[in-house]
């Protein structure tokens, strides 16, 4: 589910809507964190690199400062 939000947001980046795109990967990344968290550790797969405390917050911290980025940029304009 993961990387079917991210293909998404590469093909709004494709289509020139790089800033949906890069709100959909944030949030993209935030699920993956909260997969990480509540899935059990047997079953979530890539999602777990190293201990299951570590791999949530940093995954939430990166979708998060990625989400809060695409938001504060001024569309100057575009769509």
């Amino acid at each position: 589910m993961v990387l079917a939000i991210m293909a998404a947001a590469a093909v709004l980046v494709l289509a020139d809507r790089w800033r949906r795109g890069s709100l959909l990967f944030g949030v993209a990344i935030v699920f993956a964190a909260l997969l990480r968290l509540c899935l059990p550790s047997d079953r979530v797969g890539i999602l777990a690199v190293r201990s299951r405390a570590f791999d949530t917050v940093s995954l939430a911290a990166v979708g998060g400062a990625i989400v809060w980025l695409s938001i504060s940029i001024d569309p100057l304009g575009t769509g």
